[in-house]
């Protein structure tokens, strides 16, 4: 498996190739890249393709490979909203998404479905959200990529049965999951989605997470909470999954590059089980 980290555990504002130095200092094989509004640093909704490009080859140079691309513009704009002009808005990052995915070679792309709310109900999400994410697929399909979907705190996709189904409903080879371990914690075992969405798995999210504390405030650093990591490793293993763990973590308030350090020292014992 590849060492991955995400853009936002860097604080907001840090140019890339700051970034790509500082992994490639502290030994990551990929690092996962976000869609921002425009103005933000690295890849925005109004990013050329010679801008993407440019982007692309930095990472090159830096000895690190792009494996995913994440937004936070679909907790924004959301595929579920009862208000059409909002979902045209998510469609759009969606799009966006696989646009700068097809330049930069990247084949797999998160996708947050929706939220359930008082305004929006289980059922609606669900149906809604599938009926959005069939309008995206002929382009993820053309241009071969997958829109994996992330299981997050959105009071919806509850149980990896259901998001099996979900997924499989979907009937394309481009619908895939987007797998992340903390977010499980709270409700089941990480290795038993693992083993049940199985193949379905392009891309694996890890943070750890302490339930006791129950709320956002339980995300820790890796290796500090209560997810099973030898088991995790070991249902990873037995689906053949062998790409990149990608730690989506918040920065250190302070020595904000330290995180990026740790996290790579327990990303290779969370991938090898071997200490150093």
């Amino acid at each position: 498996m590849l060492k991955g980290i995400n853009q936002w555990c860097f604080p907001v504002g840090t140019p890339l190739e700051t970034i790509f130095a500082t992994c490639q200092k502290a030994g990551y094989d990929a690092v996962e890249l976000n869609v921002y509004e425009p103005g933000g640093v690295g890849l925005t909704m109004d990013s050329t393709a010679a801008e993407a490009e440019a982007i692309g080859t930095m990472a090159q140079n830096y000895g690190l490979q792009l494996r995913s691309l994440s937004t936070g513009l679909l907790g924004k704009y959301q595929l579920t909203s009862n208000d059409e002009s909002i979902r045209m808005a998510a469609r759009r990052a969606v799009e966006k998404q696989l646009e700068l995915a097809s330049i930069l070679g990247i084949d797999t792309i998160l996708v947050v479905p929706g939220r359930v709310n008082d305004e929006v109900p289980y059922d609606v999400c669900y149906t809604r959200s599938q009926e959005e994410i069939q309008k995206l697929l002929p382009d993820a399909e053309a241009r071969q990529i997958y829109i994996g979907i992330e299981n997050v705190w959105n009071k919806f996709l509850q149980s990896p049965l259901e998001m099996a189904r979900y997924i499989d409903e979907l009937q394309s080879p481009y619908a895939a999951a987007y797998y992340d371990v903390g977010n499980t914690l709270i409700l089941g075992f990480p290795d038993q989605w693992i083993r049940i969405l199985g193949h379905r798995i392009k891309r694996v999210h890890v943070k750890d997470f302490k339930p006791n504390v129950g709320n956002y405030h339980g995300f820790v650093p890796l290796l500090a909470g209560d997810v099973p990591w030898a088991r995790v490793r070991q249902a990873l293993r037995d689906i053949g999954y062998n790409d990149a763990l990608t730690a989506e973590l918040d920065a250190y308030a302070s020595t904000p590059d330290q995180l990026i350090y740790d996290t790579s020292r327990h990303l290779d014992f969370i991938i090898t089980g071997e200490t150093r």
